[in-house]
């Protein structure tokens, strides 16, 4: 397309001019999450997300983004009760899952059931505080369903229903797996939920807010925020990583795999962030429990690339790992099919956009930046046959 960029294009000084991508631009306010620059941590309403990923369960942090403030013991119980009352798909949700192209990747799935329950819901243009939460509530609830719906209809099995008696976590292995695992595995997958569950202005969240701007609803705001984290330089990163080691093989390959991939300039996913300058502060808690699976099941081999495929980067650029690098692996060695990382993403990042569509109704402005035309000046429309 460059052949259609006007030669003689001078930007506008009377514009604010931004990087490419939004780069370091504040568009708007939150009080959902940051990263606090003097400790390089995420915080989630204040709390660094190391110390929540250690201390609270994933109900506690899906609570604390809808809400504000951590739960006590009976708003807790009363919260996990109403999530477990939603988990139920309807027949009509569960036979469009299972009547797409098993070929179809599970985003596709989850996106296309997420729409669904929108076309289920009475109160779609009902955007109160109150029913908002509500419909929230049902998403965190039910989009679990219907990831361990498709991957079972994808194995050629049917859907294990939902129980009322497991946290988010527990239900969700029982749905994919018809089993709990240990009790170790179940707390590293709770983990990486509460790590993966909110992260500020990226770019699904971003999108999410956009499309709540124009006054739409919480589930076309969240569809939108499906098919962003889709991609593998935002979500789809995860399943990136795990193809590569894959690819790799054997962990004594790892450093020279990487020493080419560098020379040769090709794209490592795991690697870097747009916010992180000094690392992702969540990392050091999924690598503890990434090898906490490794040790679960005798899988070393993973962490072992992990560490060697580190070093070089690190060495030679500089540029540290981000979330995706550790729940790769973690997630292959809990037993999840590659292309479930993601959805298994949306499972917990759900809770982080429905705070900030719930925030962006709050105080609303249509979100409508301006671009910099450099095509082609206005030029006349001249006949047919005098075109070259």
């Amino acid at each position: 397309m460059a052949e259609y960029i006007n030669p003689d294009y001078v930007p506008e000084p009377d514009k604010m001019n931004v990087k490419r991508g939004l780069e370091g631009a504040v568009i708007d306010t939150t009080s959902v999450s940051k990263v606090n620059p003097d400790t390089n941590s995420l915080i989630y309403r204040g709390y660094p997300v190391q110390d929540l990923a250690e201390q609270c369960s994933f109900e506690e942090v899906a609570y604390l983004l809808y809400h504000g403030e951590l739960p006590n013991a009976k708003q807790l119980e009363t919260f996990k009760a109403k999530e477990r009352s939603y988990r139920t798909a309807s027949p009509m949700l569960l036979n469009t899952i299972a009547a797409l192209p098993k070929a179809c990747h599970p985003m596709d799935a989850i996106r296309t059931g997420v729409s669904i329950m929108g076309c289920e819901d009475s109160r779609i243009w009902d955007a109160t505080p109150e029913v908002n939460l509500d419909k929230a509530m049902q998403l965190l609830a039910r989009i679990p369903t219907l990831v361990a719906a498709d991957y079972r209809f994808k194995k050629g099995l049917k859907a294990i229903e939902p129980k009322a008696d497991l946290s988010i976590a527990e239900n969700f292995f029982h749905m994919c797996f018809g089993k709990i695992p240990a009790r170790e595995v179940v707390r590293a997958f709770d983990v990486s939920l509460i790590l993966y569950a909110e992260h500020s202005f990226n770019a699904s969240t971003f999108t999410s807010r956009v499309v709540t701007s124009t006054q739409s609803d919480i589930y076309s705001a969240t569809v939108a925020g499906i098919g962003a984290l889709k991609g593998p330089l935002h979500g789809g990163a995860n399943e990136q990583v795990m193809h590569m080691m894959l690819e790799i093989e054997d962990p004594a390959k790892a450093k020279d795999w990487m020493l080419d991939a560098l020379a040769n300039k090709k794209k490592v996913m795991g690697f870097g962030h747009r916010v992180y300058k000094s690392g992702d502060s969540r990392v050091p808690t999924m690598r503890k429990y990434a090898q906490v699976m490794a040790d679960v099941t005798k899988e070393q081999k993973w962490m072992k690339m992990y560490d060697a495929l580190e070093a070089v980067m690190v060495d030679k650029k500089k540029i540290y790992p981000n979330l995706d690098f550790p729940a790769g692996p973690a997630y292959y060695m809990m037993g999840f099919e590659i292309d479930f990382f993601t959805p298994i993403f949306v499972m917990a990042r759900t809770t982080g956009w429905s705070a900030h569509i719930l925030e962006q109704t709050a105080n609303n402005r249509i979100i409508r930046p301006l671009s910099e035309y450099i095509g082609s000046e206005q030029r006349k429309v001249s006949p047919l046959n005098e075109r070259k």
